[in-house]
C-alpha cells in the first residue's frame, strides 16, 4: 500500500525552519517528538544557536550572568543541519526554496517561519553609529552593553519607557548608575498597561532615583570629536549629558526578506490562520508554510477574532508547538492556537505580570490590594467583559483572572471576587493613549480582523 503524503513527509520529507530562535527551536523539537524522521534545516542570521532573550535586560545587565550563558535548554536532540550566521534573503513559493544571503538555496517540503523581530534603531543613522549608542535585542547587544555598565558610565540615557526601557533603567539603579529616561507619553508603560498603571510605574521610577522625563522626545544625539556620544537634546529644549544611550523604541518584524514572495507578509507581521498556516497575498491559506512567534499575526476567538501579534515568550513556545503539531497531522487532528497572552517583567524590585490584552481595555478596576503599596491586581474591561488583568507583586490572582478571560466573564467582576478593602469598588477609565499616537513597547499589537468574521462592524475614526 503506497505511503500517504503525510507519511512521506514524516519519513523522508524536508522541513526548513527559518529563525534559530525560541520559537524555531521549540518547533523543531516538537517535529521530532511527533515522529518526523526527514531532513531538518535550521537557518539563523546570528552565529549562535538559540538563546534566551529576557535575561539580557535582567541578569546580564545586573552582572549576575553573562550573555554567553543564555543558551536555551534543549528538550531533545533535533538532529538538524544548522545554517547559522547567514540570513534568509528570499522565498520562492512555487519552487519551494528558501534563498540565503550567501547565494545558496535550501529546498523544502514544509517551511516554518520564526524570524521574530529586531530592535527599532535610532532613526538618524549617523547618530546611531556614535560610540555608546545601543539597542538591546541580541546576545551581542547584551554582552557589549554589560561591558559598558561594568565600566561605570557617568550617566545612561534610556530612550523609551516601555518594558525593556524600564528594565534597563531598573538595572542601572540597582548598579548605582545614574540614569535618565525620556518617554514621549505621560508615564512609563502606558502603551501596554494604560495611564492608571503608568502612574504607579512612574512613581516606582522616581522613588528609585531615575531622572524620568515624560511628555518629551529626544530630537538629536551629539557626539564629541572622537565619535563618542556625549549629550542628547530633548524637545523641551533641555540637554542631557550622557556617555551611554540605549534606544528602546519598540520592535520591527523581520519580514523584509519575504517582499515579492507572494506571502501575506508586511510590517505588521505574517498573517496566518488559527492553525498557524500562513496566508498568501490573496488571502488564501497555504498548507506548506507555517508561522510562529513574534513575527506571526493570528486571529484569536477570545478577542473578537482580532489578528494579534504577540511579543511574548510563552506565546512563542505555544505557537511553535501548535505549528509543528499541525504540520505533522491530518486536518481533522489539527488544533487552533488560542493561548491567552501572558507577560511578565521585573523592575525596581517589583514583579509585574499580565494576562489577556490589557490594551484593548477601556476601563480598569483595582480588585485586590493597593496601588500605593505596589501590591495589587487590576482587571481591564471592554464592552462589558473581562479582557485582561495586571498584577504587581500579587501574581496568585493571575490564574483566576485568566480563567475569567477564557470564560468571557462580565465586567465589572462580580462582587465576590473583589477585595472590599482595596480601591476596587468602581471601575476607572484605563487611560490608554490615543492609538494614533505611537507609544513605546506594547507587547500585543491589534492589527485587524479575520476576513472570515462576518459579524465585524466598521465605526468612524474617533468613535
Amino acid at each position: 500500500m503506497p505511503e500517504s503524503a503525510l507519511e512521506q513527509l514524516r519519513n523522508s520529507g524536508r522541513i526548513v525552519v527559518v529563525g534559530a530562535s525560541l520559537a524555531g527551536l521549540r518547533a523543531a523539537e516538537t517535529l521530532r517528538e511527533k515522529g518526523f524522521k526527514g531532513t531538518l534545516t535550521m537557518v539563523g542570521d546570528e552565529p549562535y544557536e538559540p538563546y534566551d532573550r529576557p535575561p539580557l535586560s535582567k541578569q546580564v545587565l545586573l552582572g549576575k550572568s553573562t550573555a554567553e550563558r543564555t543558551a536555551l535548554p534543549r528538550r531533545r536532540a533535533i538532529d538538524a543541519e544548522w545554517r547559522l550566521g547567514v540570513a534568509a534573503s528570499g522565498l520562492d513559493m512555487a519552487g519551494k526554496r528558501v534563498k540565503l544571503a550567501d547565494g545558496d538555496e535550501v529546498p523544502y517540503d514544509r517551511l516554518v517561519i520564526a524570524t521574530g523581530v529586531r530592535a527599532r534603531p535610532w532613526p538618524n543613522p549617523a547618530e546611531a553609529e556614535l560610540d555608546g549608542v545601543f539597542v538591546l535585542r541580541t546576545r551581542d547587544d547584551g554582552a557589549e552593553l554589560a561591558r559598558r555598565f561594568d565600566a561605570e558610565p557617568r550617566r545612561v540615557l534610556v530612550i523609551g519607557a516601555g518594558f525593556t526601557g524600564s528594565e534597563i533603567a531598573s538595572a542601572c539603579r540597582e548598579r548605582g548608575i545614574a540614569v535618565t529616561v525620556a518617554e514621549r507619553a505621560a508615564a512609563p508603560l502606558v502603551g501596554a498597561l494604560g495611564g492608571v498603571i503608568g502612574q504607579v510605574a512612574m512613581e516606582l521610577h522616581q522613588e528609585h532615583g531615575v531622572d524620568l522625563r515624560t511628555g518629551v522626545m529626544v530630537t538629536g544625539l551629539e557626539g564629541d570629536t572622537t565619535g563618542r556620544v556625549r549629550a542628547a537634546h530633548l524637545s523641551d529644549g533641555a540637554t542631557v549629558e550622557c556617555d551611554v544611550v540605549v534606544v528602546c523604541l519598540g520592535a520591527q518584524r523581520n519580514t523584509e526578506w519575504l517582499t515579492g514572495s507572494g506571502l501575506g507578509a508586511g510590517p505588521r507581521g505574517i498573517a496566518c490562520d488559527a492553525g498557524c498556516r500562513a496566508f498568501d497575498i490573496m488571502g488564501i491559506v497555504t498548507d506548506d508554510i507555517y508561522v510562529a512567534g513574534d513575527v506571526a499575526r493570528s486571529p484569536h476567538p477570545l478577542f473578537g477574532y482580532q489578528f494579534l501579534s504577540l511579543e511574548h515568550w510563552g506565546n512563542a513556545v505555544c505557537q511553535a508547538e501548535i505549528a509543528a503539531h499541525n504540520m505533522m497531522s491530518e486536518s481533522a487532528d489539527r488544533r487552533p492556537h488560542i493561548w491567552v497572552p501572558a507577560f511578565w517583567s521585573s523592575q525596581f524590585g517589583v514583579n509585574i505580570k499580565s494576562v489577556g490584552v490589557p490594551s484593548m481595555g477601556t476601563e480598569i478596576m483595582i480588585t485586590q490590594g493597593s496601588r500605593s503599596e505596589r501590591r495589587f491586581a487590576g482587571v481591564y474591561g471592554y464592552q462589558g467583559r473581562v479582557i485582561g488583568a495586571v498584577t504587581f507583586d500579587n501574581a496568585r490572582w493571575l490564574e483566576f483572572y485568566e480563567k475569567q478571560i477564557e470564560l468571557t466573564a462580565p465586567f465589572p467582576p462580580p462582587f465576590p471576587t473583589v477585595d472590599r478593602r482595596s480601591e476596587g469598588s468602581r471601575p476607572m477609565d484605563a487611560d490608554f493613549p490615543d492609538p494614533s499616537v505611537p507609544t513605546h513597547g506594547p507587547t500585543v499589537t491589534l492589527s485587524g480582523y479575520s476576513p472570515a468574521d462576518r459579524r465585524m462592524t466598521f465605526t468612524p475614526a474617533g468613535h
